[in-house]
Formats: structure tokens, C-alpha cells, sequence
């Protein structure tokens, strides 16, 4: 299996970064890789549960995932699994995501973890993917 880390740094605390990768509203803002659009969603990472999200292409072709948000510890971490839908909607392999926020002389970091990833090709998109949604989250925050 393939792991991802990925670390940028904001200036902003750490408390208002959290709410960021968090909260749904904020959330909604920056996730996805920039050209896609939310098509459908239940994105709230700030309480354990079920999640999901669809995103869509200027082409119209449609990529939805899902998982569970599996722990949340405000402002230090949450954690959720991962798993691409096929075009029936079958739910693929799971993969494991965490958001760790780290406080900093200027402000503070995103770590983010993404494992699980299966082989280098998928790690390299996903790589791809949460380089481009975090340009979208520095747009606001810097």
C-alpha cells in the first residue's frame, strides 16, 4: 500500500484552520480539485458519521466518493475513510485520510495523511487532487 503527506503552511490560527477542513460551509469552498464543481454532497467533517461527495467536470462526467468520519478532535485532527464510487455507484477500496493542524510561529501547518492508497498511479492522482484543493483553501486563507 501507497501512503500520501502532504504539509502546507497558513497564516492564520490554528482554530480557524480547523474550521476550514471542518466545517461544511467553509468546507464547501475549497474541496475538490480546481475546474470541478459539487455536484451533490453530505460534507460535514466536524461530527463523526457518514459522508459523501460528488464532483463534476467541465464535461459533465461525475466522480463521487464517500466515507465515515471517524474521529474529530478540535483544533488538533479529524479523520475519515475514503473510497471512489464506479459508475454504479459501487463503493471501491478503502483508503484512510487524517487532517492533522499544527500550530506555528506564524500561524499554522495542514498535514494531511491519505493512506492506504493501493499503488503509485493512485497515489500520484491523489497527489494531483489535494495539491489542487489546497491552492483552492490558500486562496482564502492567505
Amino acid at each position: 500500500m501507497t501512503d500520501l503527506r502532504l504539509e502546507r503552511e497558513f497564516p492564520v490560527s490554528p482554530e480557524k484552520l480547523f474550521d476550514w477542513v471542518s466545517s461544511p460551509g467553509k468546507l464547501l469552498k475549497w474541496w475538490g480539485s480546481e475546474g470541478m464543481l459539487l455536484s451533490a454532497y453530505n460534507l460535514d467533517l466536524s461530527r463523526t458519521g457518514p459522508w459523501f461527495s460528488v464532483l463534476k467536470n467541465d464535461e459533465g462526467q461525475q466522480y463521487k466518493m464517500s466515507g465515515h468520519v471517524t474521529h474529530v478532535d478540535p483544533p488538533k485532527s479529524v479523520g475519515f475513510t475514503w473510497g471512489w464510487h464506479d459508475p454504479e455507484d459501487n463503493r471501491g477500496a478503502e483508503s484512510h485520510v487524517t487532517f492533522t493542524v499544527v500550530a506555528t510561529a506564524t500561524g499554522s501547518r495542514l498535514l494531511i495523511d491519505h493512506r492506504d492508497l493501493g499503488d503509485d498511479e493512485i497515489s500520484t492522482n491523489h497527489e494531483r487532487g489535494w495539491s489542487s484543493a489546497l491552492r483552492k483553501l490558500s486562496a482564502h486563507l492567505n
